[in-house]
């Protein structure tokens, strides 16, 4: 069977395509405005962060960090000076940090965190214009672990595709579905939503694409389901989370009280938040499946059946012998020992990769003893051929590293954070915690790391709680749900990474996100503004 690498994703037969949507009659005229790729949307962000160092006044809060090694506090002033303290409740107590030293002591809090009212303006630190290079550059080897480990899951996808396994499998999968195709859909999205609720399953989601996409092609679907179900799962997930440690818990560590305070109404509302993405995905797929011009995705569905469909006729793809079945059966054995790697071993990215790397390596040597199977060559080309083809979703990740990068280095993060202080602490009430998730909302997109807000805002932000008579557990709330809302969008996130390797435009993205968008933030709102009527005092 001639077998070929189409550019951009995984390896697929040169013939005829095994299931695709039935196409309507008539095709549905299109006029929108035409949004720039993934890598221009993303250059240009850096430019204008360039600008915004120029624009902004360089300003920085003192931060706080524990030293292992010396058991002490780590205090580094605005001006880049250094003092070490006793790692003591005292020391915290003389700095305003109301956060217990055991925090600290105990390793749940590891980043440097911001010391309330020590703000201090900066001289201006603009970056010039040779530093938009540079920061890309920089972000991508500040991102290498996730780099790395994408190009290992496109090698192992690579193999798994050259096996044959991938397309009997499919074949077998789409006649036991027929008829109850949004059954995955459902069970995708919930495994999403508990996993971004747990434990902030959403950058290694990226290994769930090529294993999906086109199963959900062969069932009828479009991108937007696969983006939908994985990426916007769990996102909902890990905005509604409970006890990711990743957001919730680092948050209220770092706001200074017990993750538990809260936890009956995140709960509710990632139930609530579960159903109403299964509910938009229902409707959307069944939109999709009676009429395939719905699609917001339409004009591109042949670039991304090119792409990810299985292109073997029905009766030329290979058996579903015992040797695929069982290479079929390692390659999903390797997505649950790194959801377990993660959630139980606290795995990160490196460990991960490895883990796929090595599952790799047993499927090539499987595939390469047995009897017809593939030469030793074939399959390092395999390998080789399907890293390659996630080449560009790597740099995106780099890329939008780099913005961040940016900011950092012209000083102005921290003073878009002491002015969104200013701006809610003279109000109270429900207008002071609504207006505290747009101040997270905008946030977001400056600093789309969940941790990352978390430390730097939380010492900030938290003891406003305390000026306005309500639980500190309602401002993590509104840093959860306003930061969120942000990151389904923001460019500066992992959403260009998702619509990068998926061939996706952003425009459509949007179309299909923004309701979303909106549902997160109100429903947010009316939560905050509920809980704050409340339990205020």
């Amino acid at each position: 069977m001639n077998v070929s690498l189409p550019k951009g994703g995984v390896m697929t037969t040169d013939t005829t395509q095994v299931a695709s949507p039935v196409e309507p009659t008539n095709e549905k005229k299109k006029h929108h405005i035409k949004v720039p790729s993934a890598f221009t949307i993303l250059f240009l962000v850096t430019v204008l962060a360039v600008a915004a160092t120029w624009l902004i006044p360089a300003g920085s809060y003192a931060k706080l960090q524990y030293q292992t090694t010396t058991h002490t506090l780590q205090v580094k002033a605005p001006d880049g000076t250094k003092s070490d303290l006793p790692a003591t409740q005292e020391s915290l107590d003389k700095l305003g940090v109301k956060i217990g030293i055991e925090k600290f002591t105990e390793g749940a809090i590891t980043k440097a965190i911001s010391i309330p009212g020590t703000y201090s303006g900066l001289p201006q630190k603009g970056q010039g214009v040779e530093q938009i290079p540079v920061s890309m550059v920089s972000g991508t080897i500040e991102g290498i672990d996730i780099i790395v480990f994408i190009l290992v899951l496109g090698g192992l996808i690579g193999v798994v595709e050259a096996s044959g396994a991938f397309e009997s499998g499919l074949v077998a999968l789409t006649k036991k579905t027929k008829g109850r195709e949004f059954a995955l859909v459902l069970f995708v999205s919930l495994f999403m939503v508990l996993g971004g609720s747990l434990c902030g399953l959403e950058e290694e989601a990226v290994a769930f694409y090529p294993i999906l996409a086109p199963i959900f092609i062969a069932l009828g679907y479009d991108s937007i389901i696969t983006v939908g179900s994985i990426f916007m799962a769990g996102s909902i997930g890990t905005t509604f989370s409970t006890v990711n440690p990743f957001s919730t818990i680092i948050a209220s560590n770092a706001a200074g009280f017990m993750w538990t305070e809260g936890l009956v109404w995140r709960v509710a509302s990632c139930i609530v938040g579960a159903i109403v993405i299964i509910c938009y995905l229902y409707w959307y797929g069944k939109k999709v499946k009676a009429d395939p011009s719905f699609s917001y995705t339409y004009e591109d569905r042949e670039q991304f059946n090119a792409q990810w469909g299985l292109m073997g006729a029905a009766d030329k793809v290979p058996p579903f012998n015992i040797k695929r079945k069982f290479i079929l059966v390692l390659f999903v054995a390797a997505f649950v020992l790194m959801v377990f790697g993660v959630m139980k071993l606290k795995w990160w990215f490196p460990q991960m990769a490895a883990s796929f790397l090595t599952i790799a390596i047993i499927i090539m040597c499987i595939e390469g003893f047995s009897k017809g199977g593939k030469s030793e060559k074939q399959l390092v080309d395999a390998f080789s051929a399907g890293s390659s083809s996630l080449v560009a979703v790597a740099l995106i990740i780099g890329l939008a590293r780099g913005v961040n990068h940016v900011l950092d280095h012209g000083m102005i993060s921290d003073t878009l954070l002491f002015w969104s202080s200013n701006l809610v602490s003279g109000m109270s009430g429900p207008l002071f915690i609504i207006m505290l998730m747009v101040v997270f909302f905008l946030l977001g997109f400056v600093v789309p790391s969940s941790s990352g807000l978390a430390v730097l805002s939380m010492p900030i932000f938290a003891p406003l709680a305390d000026t306005v008579g309500i639980p500190r557990w309602i401002i993590v709330c509104a840093y959860q749900w306003g930061q969120y809302a942000m990151l389904y969008i923001a460019p500066t996130g992992l959403v260009m990474a998702t619509l990068q390797m998926l061939d996706m435009k952003y425009q459509h993205w949007l179309k299909f996100s923004l309701p979303m968008v909106a549902f997160t933030f109100v429903f947010g709102a009316i939560l905050c503004a509920i809980m704050t009527i409340i339990y205020h005092v």
